[in-house]
C-alpha cells in the first residue's frame, strides 16, 4: 500500500499510508483500511461481549431490557436467514455467515462515522472471497469425494473440464468483485459530491445519498455476499 494520491480540491476517496515500518528489507505501510478495519473489529467484539454479559444475567422471569432485545432480534434474523437457505446444515455454518454478514454490513456503512469503508478497498475483500472459496472446496471434497469432485468438473463431458475449472475459480474473484465495486463506487460519488458540490453539503442532501450508497447499499451488498456463499458452500453439500 502506498500513501494516497489527493485529487482537485478536498476530493479525496484514496487509501491513505498513515505510516510504515521495515520488516525483512521490506517497507511495510499502515493504511487507513487497517486502521478502519480494526475500529470495525473492536464495535464487532464490545457489542458481542456486552450481549453476551446482559444475556448471562439476564433472569428468566424479568423483562429483557432494549439491549438484550436488540441483540435478540439480532440473532434470530440471522440464523433465520442462515436456517432458510441452509436448512439441515445451517448449524455448521451460522456462526461463520452471521460474523461475515455483521462485519460486511458494519463496513459498508461506516461512511457515517467518518470512516472510509474497509470493503471499498481489494485487499479486503478478496481474502473474504478466498475464505468462502476455501469452504466450498473443502465440502466439495468432503462430501461428494475426490471421485465425485472430478466427475462434476467433467460434466456434462470432459471437454467441459476447463471451463468448469474457470468457472470455480472465478468464484471468489467475482465474490470479491461485486462487493468492492459497488461499496468503492459509493464511496468515490459521496467524495466527488462533497469535494465539487459543497454548497449543496450545507442544506442536507448528503443524507439522503448517505441512507442510498452506505444504508440500503451497503445492507444490500451484504446480503447478496452471504447469500452467495450459503447458495454455494449449500450446492457442494449437496444432498449429503
Amino acid at each position: 500500500m502506498f500513501p494516497a494520491l489527493m485529487l482537485s480540491g478536498d476530493v479525496d476517496f484514496m487509501i491513505k499510508g498513515l505510516f510504515s515500518y521495515h520488516i525483512f528489507g521490506q517497507e511495510v505501510w499502515i493504511t487507513t483500511t487497517h486502521v478502519c478495519t480494526l475500529i470495525v473489529m473492536l464495535i464487532l467484539v464490545i457489542f458481542a461481549i456486552c450481549a453476551n454479559r446482559v444475556i448471562k444475567k439476564a433472569q428468566v422471569m424479568d423483562a429483557p431490557g432494549t439491549f438484550q432485545n436488540i441483540a435478540e432480534l439480532i440473532v434470530e434474523m440471522l440464523d433465520g436467514m442462515v436456517g432458510n437457505v441452509m436448512g439441515k446444515n445451517a448449524f455448521k455454518f451460522v456462526n461463520y455467515v452471521s460474523t461475515l454478514f455483521l462485519f460486511i454490513l458494519l463496513s459498508n456503512i461506516s461512511g457515517l462515522l467518518g470512516l472510509r469503508p474497509p470493503t471499498a478497498d481489494y485487499g479486503v475483500t478478496f481474502p473474504m472471497g478466498l475464505i468462502t472459496f476455501s469452504l466450498i472446496f473443502f465440502n466439495k471434497l468432503k462430501h461428494q469425494k475426490l471421485s465425485g469432485f472430478i466427475k462434476g468438473l467433467c460434466d456434462p463431458w470432459p471437454i467441459w473440464a476447463p471451463i468448469n475449472i474457470i468457472g470455480d475459480v472465478a468464484v471468489p474473484i467475482s465474490l470479491s468483485l461485486r462487493l468492492f465495486a459497488n461499496v468503492l463506487s459509493g464511496t468515490v460519488m459521496m467524495a466527488l459530491y462533497y469535494g465539487l458540490l459543497p454548497i449543496f453539503v450545507k442544506i442536507g442532501i448528503p443524507s439522503a445519498l448517505h441512507v442510498y450508497f452506505d444504508l440500503f447499499s451497503g445492507a444490500i451488498q451484504a446480503y447478496v455476499f452471504c447469500m452467495l456463499t450459503m447458495t454455494y458452500i449449500t450446492d457442494a453439500i449437496g444432498d449429503n
